[in-house]
């Protein structure tokens, strides 16, 4: 049985995936375009900085985007000029960090699904006039839909999952920034384990959920290449 505070990080930890995911989506999507068709000699090192976080500690990353959120960092510096608080140990400083750590897990899929789509299909649509937003929505979406839905599916649940980087940003406020991560971290350091245990079994079946569904789209988009290149 979850606790009221239990069933408050679960609902602030959705809350917090969602908002991530769309901004994800929408800040991915370019990237993983541009580095799908681009002949830039930035390519190699923009794609070492996506893939960033896939192997920096989360501590690192999290030590790293508090200081930028300091007054005297960058994003102190943004937030001060148009008149707004520091974004540190807040909702929306978690949103930050945590479109900068799962963003390799957005481009990534996106990134695989454009490259093995090629060029020819988007080509083809603009010889007949298509505009860009046509040739997105009409010929790249449809064709690349199992990596979109990949990307929003790993994305969304590599944010649920975060304890490091929320936790070095955020702390443990209640309802702002105890996610559901924090939640068990707590529970652990408490020995509440009962309350750990409902908690993580939660959290264990929602992976699992994700992760099924994930696989079964990747086998999906496998066999329908197999039959579109057999026939």
């Amino acid at each position: 049985m979850l606790a009221e505070g239990d069933l408050q990080a679960l609902l602030l930890t959705v809350k917090l995936a969602s908002t991530s995911t769309a901004l994800l989506m929408f800040v991915g999507t370019p990237i993983a375009w541009w580095l799908s068709y681009s002949t830039s000699r930035m390519r190699s090192i923009v794609s070492a900085i996506v893939a960033l976080p896939l192997v920096l500690p989360p501590t690192v990353l999290g030590f790293y985007l508090l200081l930028a959120m300091s007054p005297d960092g960058p994003v102190g510096v943004l937030t001060q000029a148009v008149g707004a608080d520091s974004l540190a140990f807040t909702f929306w400083g978690l949103v930050l960090g945590s479109v900068v750590y799962s963003l390799p897990f957005v481009v990534q899929p996106i990134h695989n699904a454009l490259t093995g789509m090629g060029k020819w299909p988007v080509e083809t649509a603009a010889t007949l006039g298509a505009n860009a937003w046509q040739r997105f929505y009409k010929v790249v979406l449809p064709m690349c839909k199992p990596g979109f839905v990949t990307a929003a599916a790993l994305g969304f649940a590599h944010t649920v999952g975060e304890f490091g980087v929320v936790l070095m940003i955020g702390g443990n406020i209640p309802g702002e920034t105890k996610v559901a991560s924090v939640q068990i971290y707590e529970h652990v350091e408490t020995l509440q384990y009962t309350q750990a245990h409902s908690l993580s079994l939660v959290m264990l079946i929602f992976a699992l959920v994700v992760l099924t569904l994930v696989y079964s789209l990747n086998g999906s988009s496998a066999r329908l290449v197999r039959i579109n290149t057999t026939s």
